[in-house]
């Protein structure tokens, strides 16, 4: 027997009693209905395959508010030829994002589900995810191939080993549990404990054990990137994964994180759809990854439906949270606050994290060939005066922050078991401050201006 067998007592359906008369029940019908019968993703996919950036290039890829340094000095002198790259370079950064989030929604639609399938009377739920899963496979293709061909056309084959946004995990990722002592076989041991301590904080719960997990025997999954990376560490993910795995108020919780993640994504990518309306009523000219925002936001439509409904309605038919549950769940948004909606960018609009975690990003893009390869005493000095200083994007960037803000308190107002400072969003409403932001910046930049020169 392994020791993943100790959690799933025996695979079986628990059936815990549900009323199919609520309207929750109703609404994940209605989903399931429309996203299978919708032809998005293929139209996404389409789009993916014959993507070409010559035929793309001259063309701004939404609102130029939509762009990296947006607002900054530098933008401000920046060539029509430069503006035009910063613009689709921004659309590749979020998109490479929201990949990576998409990643971590695949893993955690199928643990997820394996609970759910247990419970009883939530098939079509289950279905739904399972859908929504295969969707995000081809979501992530297609911004992939984009992103690769946007890149080499703008800053050549060097630049693919360092993505725009490539994240310093050292700084952004917190854990949740203490590091285990160096032991050679250490995974073995974490894992062990990982797998005792959910039980041990799970009584009676066995049954609900994700099969999707149960199949992975030792292994605990876990993921990095996205959400999940600039939340906790993938040690940390690997616990949630369990408890995830291992308690339906839990399962259902985890739908309060995905929420997070499809609000962020249209806090910027409203602004594709409504510009593909636009251009398509005046029958004009869309370029290709417009088109990919357009229809990822319809696609991902139905996966918003999903997380709101399992996260503020299908919790209720659960038992009521055990105060641990209450604990973790906590725990978790708060981190997420933390991580992915503390600050606010000087330079990315519609990123709600200080910049030390992109400033070799910056440095790497002013060295680039697409501003002729700055010397380093120009590219920091450039970066001093649009990280350090006030200007036009700092604003730009705290309007979809307040806006985002707000929709966040709504829903989350509504999940009656949070703690106030998650419930009204107190780490991200004191992170949407300027001055705050800029005093953030001074120092790490400081601190990244002396490693360059080092």
């Amino acid at each position: 027997m392994t020791t993943a067998n100790l959690l799933n007592e025996k695979p079986k359906v628990v059936n815990v009693p549900v009323d199919k008369q609520k309207k929750h029940f109703q609404v994940i019908d209605k989903t399931y209905q429309n996203n299978t019968e919708s032809d998005y993703t293929e139209k996404i996919e389409a789009l993916g395959k014959n993507f070409d950036y010559s035929r793309n290039g001259d063309h701004f890829w939404g609102d130029r508010q939509l762009s990296t340094l947006y607002g900054t000095p530098l933008y401000e002198q920046a060539s029509h030829s430069q503006k035009l790259a910063l613009n689709h370079l921004y659309w590749v950064g979020q998109y490479q994002h929201t990949a990576s989030s998409e990643a971590n929604t695949m893993l955690y639609n199928q643990i997820t589900s394996g609970v759910f399938a247990h419970v009883g009377g939530y098939e079509t739920l289950c279905q739904e995810l399972d859908f929504e899963t295969s969707q995000e496979r081809y979501h992530i293709n297609t911004f992939h191939k984009i992103g690769y061909k946007t890149k080499i056309a703008l800053l050549g084959k060097e630049s693919l080993g360092n993505p725009l946004h490539k994240k310093l995990n050292n700084q952004t990722n917190k854990n949740l549990l203490p590091k285990l002592p160096e032991l050679p076989n250490k995974e073995a041991l974490q894992n062990s404990t990982f797998r005792f301590l959910t039980k041990l904080m799970h009584p009676g719960k066995g049954g609900y054990y994700s099969q999707y997990l149960n199949e992975k025997g030792d292994t605990i999954p876990t993921t990095t990137g996205g959400l999940a990376g600039l939340t906790a560490s993938p040690s940390a993910f690997k616990y949630l994964s369990l408890n995830w795995g291992s308690s339906p108020f839990l399962a259902a919780q985890y739908y309060s994180v995905r929420m997070v993640a499809n609000m962020s994504l249209k806090a910027y990518e409203y602004n594709y759809y409504k510009q593909f309306r636009d251009l398509d009523k005046k029958g004009e000219f869309i370029p290709d990854p417009i088109a990919v925002s357009y229809y990822h936001l319809l696609d991902e439509a139905f996966h918003t439906t999903m997380s709101q409904t399992i996260a503020q309605e299908v919790y209720k038919d659960f038992p009521k949270p055990t105060v641990y549950e209450k604990l973790l769940s906590n725990a978790v948004i708060f981190l997420l606050q933390r991580g992915l909606l503390g600050g606010l960018s000087a330079a990315l609009p519609a990123t709600f994290r200080d910049d030390v975690n992109f400033m070799p990003s910056y440095y790497r893009l002013l060295t680039s060939p697409l501003f002729n390869k700055m010397s380093q005493e120009d590219a920091l000095h450039w970066m001093e005066k649009c990280l350090c200083q006030e200007h036009e994007g700092f604003h730009v960037n705290l309007k979809y922050q307040q806006t985002l803000l707000n929709d966040l308190k709504r829903f989350f107002g509504h999940l009656e078991y949070l703690w106030p400072v998650n419930r009204e969003m107190r780490v991200m409403a004191e992170g949407g401050s300027i001055e705050k932001a800029i005093k953030r910046n001074q120092i790490a930049f400081k601190q990244f201006a002396s490693s360059v020169a080092a």
